[in-house]
């Protein structure tokens, strides 16, 4: 049941998660020093460091999350005989998407202690993604939702 509006919802919706694994997600520049701090799924690290700036500090509970993400709209699109289940896991991917955005916040108010600047860092595309995929998360399930109200409606008609 490919062509169902939530399938291609939840298809885009991993997609969104998967290529939050890939772009950056948090960056401060000092301006002074040149020294800039990125932060991707998989680590904080610095990008132009000098002798005595080269630490990184692993992320991997951001990547996780996205993965587990991706992986759960997945196979939500192929339970599409059971809605009751398909909806019980737009629940848990609910949950998967909130939490990667508040480890997002985390470790990017980590960063910020990291590099000691008066500036705040900006969010960058990898740190809105996890919202479009919220967006759509609730509109696939909303659809499926649709979809049970059809089939109770139709076997009323029986």
């Amino acid at each position: 049941m490919i062509q169902r509006i939530q399938s291609v919802f939840l298809l885009l919706l991993s997609l969104a998660m998967l290529s939050v694994l890939f772009l950056p997600i948090w960056s401060k520049t000092d301006p002074v020093s040149g020294q800039t701090l990125v932060m991707t799924a998989f680590q904080l690290a610095y990008e132009n460091t000098d002798a005595g700036m080269s630490v990184s500090m692993s992320t991997w509970p951001v990547a996780a999350l996205a993965a587990a993400s991706t992986l759960v709209a997945l196979f939500e699109i192929f339970q599409f005989r059971n809605r009751f289940t398909q909806l019980k896991l737009g629940m848990v991917n609910f949950l998967l998407i909130v939490a990667t955005i508040g480890a997002g916040f985390y470790f990017s108010s980590l960063g910020e202690q990291m590099l000691n600047v008066k500036m705040p860092g900006t969010f960058q595309a990898g740190f809105y993604l996890p919202t479009l995929a919220l967006l759509l998360n609730l509109l696939a399930n909303r659809f499926i939702r649709r979809d049970e109200q059809l089939v109770r409606s139709m076997d009323r008609l029986r």
